[in-house]
């Protein structure tokens, strides 16, 4: 049966409930009432019941975490629909905003913030007025239909992050067949080659070329091993070189003086080449190693 309604408490609103109710809202283009469900509600599989009802049922589209038992893994109600969604997985590993969402949801702010090893303080600093707006405004509403303002922006936001989830996904399956790691020899002798990932031109990721690497190199546990990432040029032919979470090991800014190099960025962790041969490539990430 085609959902026809999202049903989620009244009163103050969270991150989660915005969240989850956003991508219902995406999927679904239905109502959403803020208000107690009935038992009704919660027996009929037409209504998405968010952040409330005290059961967790993805068959009857329940999606409540509050009656889960105190040692249970903090999920909150975003979590419960991601995982109805079957990108839960992937949400945690790729979306580093989920898991801090889960404690501050769960746990509270002083136990968020223990874990996320930041002070107290920190969150109400880095607490955005786009936040602020947006869940006081849903907070502020009995009920959103499909033509609200609020209700679009939603949407927009669902959108977003089960596209984001997908396409990353799909783009990690990708590099996976087509990444190449390179080791390359550096000037100094004692020193240990640099490790990067280079990948090829193609039609396939034109549109955004380095997408995907970071996720790609946590993925296949690759992070105290990289140093560079090797990368087409969106803006036109060559390649990106960049260092790999700002590794000391590289300065590109050292191969400004290059013919072949279009840019290099002062502070050494990007620069644009016209190269597009491998052993070229390799020379300039060479040439750029900080002895």
């Amino acid at each position: 049966m085609p959902i026809q309604l999202i049903v989620t408490h009244p009163g103050g609103a969270h991150k989660d409930d915005f969240l989850a109710c956003s991508l219902l809202a995406h999927l679904h283009g239905v109502p959403i009432q803020r208000r107690e469900p009935t038992q009704d509600d919660l027996g009929d599989t037409a209504i998405c019941v968010v952040d409330v009802g005290g059961t967790h049922n993805a068959q009857l589209n329940n999606f409540d975490h509050h009656q889960f038992p105190r040692d249970a893994p903090p999920q909150c109600a975003l979590s419960l629909v991601l995982l109805s969604l079957g990108v839960y997985e992937d949400a945690l590993s790729f979306c580093a905003w989920l898991r801090p969402a889960e404690w501050l949801d769960t746990l509270g702010p002083n136990e968020a913030s223990k874990l996320m090893g930041i002070p107290r303080t920190a969150l109400s600093e880095l607490n955005s007025p786009i936040d602020v707006t947006l869940l006081n405004r849903f907070a502020n509403n009995t009920e959103l239909n499909p033509d609200s303002v609020l209700y679009q922006v939603m949407c927009m936001v669902g959108e977003d992050i089960l596209n984001y989830l997908r396409s990353l996904r799909s783009r990690l399956d990708f590099l996976k067949s087509h990444g190449q790691w390179w080791s390359i020899e550096t000037q100094d002798p004692n020193a240990a080659p640099i490790c990067a990932l280079f990948l090829e031109q193609s039609e396939v990721i034109a549109k955004d070329p380095s997408f995907g690497l970071h996720a790609f190199i946590t993925e296949q546990e690759q992070q105290d091993h990289v140093h560079a990432l090797i990368y087409p040029d969106r803006r036109g032919e060559g390649y990106g070189l960049t260092t790999y979470e700002d590794c000391p090991r590289l300065n590109f800014s050292l191969i400004e003086p290059e013919d072949d190099v279009r840019f290099a960025h002062k502070r050494g962790f990007v620069a644009k080449v016209e190269a597009t041969e491998p052993v070229r490539l390799k020379a300039l990430v060479a040439l750029a190693a900080v002895n």
